[in-house]
């Protein structure tokens, strides 16, 4: 056996292993190139730094596409901190279909979630991985679930521009950027360097959204800038992209979230509701 991989590896045949796992590497590359064939728009929700609400913009984003009757897949690669298994309520592992493909879970008929929270049994275990340990869960994400055919895919990366976004740039390089942000000057600071990454990788950018953009008293009906306003349309009118849209304050969102239904799967006529749908149309515009 051992004089058959040394005369292999002198016919120019190269090491058994490292051929099975080229093999492997461009299987892999001919599902993840399948899987987002099927897939027309692919939408990166990013953000500069962590507490901007990005991971509740990708949720509500998706709900809101799905109501428009879109069909929509929303995928997780936060592998440190997923949030968005627990706003949809993913207390169960993820079945494997009968070609030995992971089933996102179905939340209604046009929209599905994948996210590693649904990969645990113990959902409070830290998850302690290295680069290409995340790089190969994204590609799986991508290529090895059951996505069919999709309308948007809406991907919810942790903030920053760490392995997990490169990842997804590398292996979806038509996605389209969303970029979360607060209206306070230190979350503007940041968002500037998410726009720079966009520029320095190529990634169309479709706009910026302001998320936490005021607050209704519900005592007086009064409107409270909790963290200043309009910085994020400033900014999008500064960078020249488009700005495409205000989130409004809701304390409804904690309380859906934390019961596992996006405020958007349950409340559409709210100025939450509203800003959304008015973010939708501003993202279709572009792309059609």
């Amino acid at each position: 056996m051992i004089h058959d991989s040394v005369d292999s590896a002198k016919k120019g045949g190269g090491c058994p292993s490292q051929s099975k796992q080229q093999q492997q590497m461009k299987k892999q590359e001919e599902m993840i190139k399948a899987s987002l064939a099927r897939i027309k728009h692919k939408i990166f929700v990013l953000s500069g730094k962590g507490g901007v609400g990005k991971s509740s913009v990708s949720a509500n984003l998706a709900a809101s596409l799905s109501n428009k009757g879109y069909k929509v897949g929303l995928m997780d690669v936060d592998v440190h901190g997923p949030s968005i298994g627990q706003m949809f309520g993913m207390t169960e592992l993820l079945d494997i279909s009968p070609n030995q493909l992971l089933m996102p879970k179905k939340v209604n008929g046009n929209l599905s979630v994948v996210s590693v929270q649904a990969l645990m049994q113990d959902k409070d275990q830290a998850i302690i991985w290295r680069g290409p340990a995340k790089t190969g869960m994204i590609q799986q994400f991508i290529g090895s679930v059951e996505w069919g055919d999709l309308d948007f895919l809406v991907i919810d990366a942790p903030p920053g521009t760490g392995d997990e976004p490169l990842t997804v740039i590398q292996n979806i390089p038509e996605a389209l950027g969303v970029i979360v942000t607060t209206p306070q000057e230190v979350a503007l600071a940041d968002i500037r360097k998410s726009i720079s990454f966009c520029k320095t990788v190529r990634m169309k950018t479709l706009g910026i959204v302001e998320n936490m953009a005021g607050f209704t008293c519900p005592h007086c009906n009064e409107s409270i800038d909790l963290f200043s306003n309009g910085g994020g349309e400033k900014t999008a009118k500064s960078e020249g992209l488009e700005f495409l849209g205000s989130i409004p304050f809701d304390t409804q969102v904690v309380v859906s979230g934390d019961k596992g239904s996006p405020l958007l799967l349950e409340k559409q006529d709210t100025p939450f509701g509203k800003a959304f749908e008015t973010i939708v149309d501003n993202i279709t515009k572009q792309l059609s």
